[in-house]
């Protein structure tokens, strides 16, 4: 049985469509899938061996990928098929080859992976309420209070400067 996205054929793959109808899951990249209330999960086969190394649980499916692209770079070598191929990192390698260390290391680069994605997720969703708050008519301007950040530390001024409010 394949973990991977790959292989898929036939009408089922052409359609989109398999076993009875129902839309099949789309994984974007090898190693991955997603559960079901979203989160992206990575898993691969330890070789001549019937035994899985779970990698972890990720809110991308990119930082499950990359998870998945460590680990199998570290069981197959240079010649391993990755996701990223371009983002491969040589660090040296690892001492011990054991299920725990792979385990150990894949997590760690798809946290910091998601750790990214999520902050970059984040800032575009900033940026683009920003663009909102500044192209929106007065009446559209109520999701952009957070942008208003007055010094409570300050007097307010008056909004009518000839009436005496103090």
């Amino acid at each position: 049985m394949e973990i991977g996205g790959g292989g898929q054929s036939g009408v089922a793959a052409s359609s989109g469509v398999c076993c009875g109808g129902k839309r099949k899951n789309e994984r974007p990249y090898k190693g991955i899938r997603m559960r079901k209330w979203g989160k992206w999960v990575a898993e691969i086969r330890e070789p001549n061996k019937r035994s899985r190394i779970w990698l972890g649980s990720y809110s991308t499916p990119v930082a499950a990928a990359r998870a998945y692209d460590t680990a199998v770079y570290y069981l197959r070598g240079p010649s391993a098929r990755l996701n990223f191929p371009e983002l491969l990192v040589g660090d040296g390698g690892l001492n011990d080859l054991s299920a725990a260390s792979i385990r150990k290391k894949a997590i760690e680069v798809g946290a910091q992976v998601d750790a990214v994605q999520n902050s970059l997720a984040a800032h575009h969703n900033h940026t683009q309420e920003k663009v909102l708050c500044e192209t929106a008519s007065p009446s559209e301007l109520k999701p952009c209070w957070f942008q208003e950040k007055p010094d409570l530390n300050l007097k307010p001024e008056p909004e009518d400067p000839e009436m005496d409010y103090w």
